[in-house]
């Protein structure tokens, strides 16, 4: 949710460009210079503890990131001769945004929507590991390691290690899966050396 919103406004802000570019630039500068599990738990604090405002609390701090990656590509795109070519000749900047710029956009953009799944993950776990998470019944891996898992330690140590390894295990998972996104869609890495 939080990649979304961040992917549309970075595109809208490096294509639009000028003073918005500029205005949108601070605004990011200012939602990153906030540490993401502070501001989730300032929300979620706020907000109450439900599963819509935790959802709510992590998107937040996802936007950022993929803004700045969108808005990058969108620039180099929005510079590129054909884009040039294409304004030139009467395009519409709806057409060049969603045949052009949109498109190459998406790679850098699924890359960084797989990493915040990971980065989801972990602050959900981190949120319900403190108690401000993910209210009774919905299960959570931090809920179990800070509810029996952290009074039976020494007893059964496999209560804590099992919702552990799957935290570790899901999220390295998600970042393997975007380096192999990455590998994939870049184009660059694609040639692999051909001349």
């Amino acid at each position: 949710l939080g990649t979304g919103f961040g992917a549309i406004w970075g595109l809208t802000s490096g294509y639009a460009g000028g003073k918005f570019d500029l205005l949108s630039q601070r605004l990011i500068d200012i939602l990153q210079s906030i540490p993401t599990l502070a501001l989730a738990l300032v929300i979620v604090a706020s907000l109450g503890s439900s599963l819509n405002n935790i959802v709510f609390a992590i998107s937040i701090g996802l936007i950022a990131t993929s803004a700045r990656v969108v808005r990058a590509s969108a620039i180099v795109i929005r510079n590129l001769d054909y884009i040039q070519a294409a304004v030139a000749m009467g395009a519409s900047w709806q057409r060049i945004v969603f045949r052009h710029v949109m498109p190459n956009s998406f790679a850098p953009y699924l890359i960084i929507a797989t990493a915040g799944l990971g980065v989801a993950i972990l602050q959900e776990a981190s949120l319900s590991f403190l108690g401000v998470g993910v209210p009774p019944p919905h299960p959570s891996w931090g809920r179990m390691l800070s509810g029996l898992g952290r009074d039976y330690f020494l007893i059964a140590p496999w209560m804590s290690l099992a919702p552990g390894l799957a935290i570790v295990v899901v999220v390295m998972a998600f970042n393997f899966f975007g380096d192999a996104l990455r590998d994939v869609l870049d184009p660059r890495l694609r040639g692999g050396g051909r001349r």
